[in-house]
């Protein structure tokens, strides 16, 4: 099934990219993640690939050694390598929310000790904000940062962390002693994964994935001075330099999850033949699967919209339309993979297909990194002017 391309909107360059990217993607596919994932390794060789043909760092400063792109290129690359059934769930980690940050806000040694390695994939960095307590409200994060000297220590929790077992370090999300007045003020220090004082334990998923979750505990983590990036007063704005192309990327997550899926139902509906003819003759098959269609170009539109608006540097209207890209994305992902079981009936549930373990994992895009409900407390408070309700 041919992907569209958006030929409006989407430059000449950006039609190149998506082509590169799925012939990339179909050396590997589904068969490749999934291996991966059984037998508890990491897609080490797709990683590499994607990092030596410059799409991990498509996103990041041509001076720093990334492609000088923006969110918009990333986010294609990820989408393309989701239709292809291996998107790589570092890639917005990694790049897309720990690279940002350091290259809109890094001092210029964190830019040249960091962003190379994220660019040419030679170093991966996991990003630390949820906390066991907290949930969606990150006024409630309780790590804690205080000055010793020249050093910061710092202490908390955090869980539901991805990868921190490959990542050289974690951008960690803590807050300086005198938040607990109530005022929110975020800072994110650098965690190098070996820092005495910082452990991590495997939280065990029955989601099917090669990036571990993980469950940190900092005591007394001491850090030197250097390891802040950023303005310790800069507060949310660096913080949401980070959040946007989380939602961003993992809109895109979510839409190559849903073309991956549909793509197998469509293929298995013209193929399966009942009654001497394709089940997809039939309207009851087929009009579910163009449904899903349209809801997941009507997502990229919104992401595509999004990812504009935060390379253009409009850091509220891409808050605003990251939010709605996320749960459109995530609304059509689950859709669309509901409904290619379905198409294939019992060969839906069997490895073979590939399709059942989409099953929990489309129900990530709901869930994270903000839930459905939340984005909609977002839009009816701050889009639609309504009183606020949590």
């Amino acid at each position: 099934m041919s992907s569209a391309t958006g030929t409006v909107i989407e430059t000449e360059e950006h039609r190149a990219l998506r082509a590169a990217v799925a012939a990339l993607g179909q050396r590997y596919g589904r068969e490749y993640l999934a291996k991966t994932a059984r037998e508890g390794g990491h897609p080490v060789e797709l990683w590499a690939e994607a990092a030596k043909l410059g799409y991990l760092g498509v996103n990041l400063p041509e001076q720093y050694g990334g492609g000088g792109g923006g969110i918009a290129e990333l986010s294609l690359v990820l989408e393309e390598l989701g239709a292809a059934g291996c998107p790589l769930l570092m890639m917005v980690v990694s790049p897309a929310i720990c690279g940002t940050v350091i290259a809109r806000f890094g001092t210029e040694q964190q830019k040249q000790a960091w962003l190379p390695g994220l660019a040419d994939g030679s170093r991966t960095m996991a990003f630390g904000i949820t906390e066991p307590d907290a949930g969606s409200n990150s006024h409630r994060i309780t790590t804690t940062a205080r000055r010793d000297g020249d050093d910061w220590v710092i202490s908390g929790r955090k869980v539901f962390i991805s990868g921190v077992d490959i990542a050289d370090a974690t951008l960690i999300v803590g807050r300086t002693e005198d938040a607990r007045t109530g005022s929110l003020k975020p800072c994110l220090f650098i965690v190098p994964r070996d820092a005495p004082g910082f452990t991590r334990s495997a939280i065990d998923m029955e989601l099917q994935a090669a990036e571990k979750q993980f469950e940190l505990v900092l005591d007394e983590v001491r850090l030197p001075a250097e390891a802040l990036v950023g303005d310790e007063d800069a507060g949310l704005l660096q913080l949401f330099a980070g959040l946007n192309p989380e939602r961003i990327m993992t809109a895109a997550f979510a839409i190559g999850m849903g073309r991956h899926a549909l793509a197998k139902a469509v293929d298995y509906a013209q193929t399966r033949q009942v009654w001497k003819q394709p089940i997809g003759a039939h309207q009851a098959v087929a009009h579910p699967l163009a449904q899903a269609h349209i809801e997941l170009e009507l997502a990229r539109l919104m992401m595509q919209k999004a990812a504009h608006l935060y390379d253009a540097g409009d850091d509220t209207g891409a808050g605003e339309a990251a939010n709605m890209a996320k749960y459109a994305a995530a609304e059509a992902c689950v859709r669309a993979v509901d409904q290619s079981v379905h198409t294939l009936g019992g060969n839906g549930l069997t490895r073979e297909y590939g399709l059942a373990s989409l099953i929990t994992a489309s129900r990530v895009a709901r869930i994270a990194p903000v839930s459905r409900e939340m984005i909609l407390n977002y839009v009816s408070h701050q889009t639609l002017g309504l009183p606020k309700s949590y």
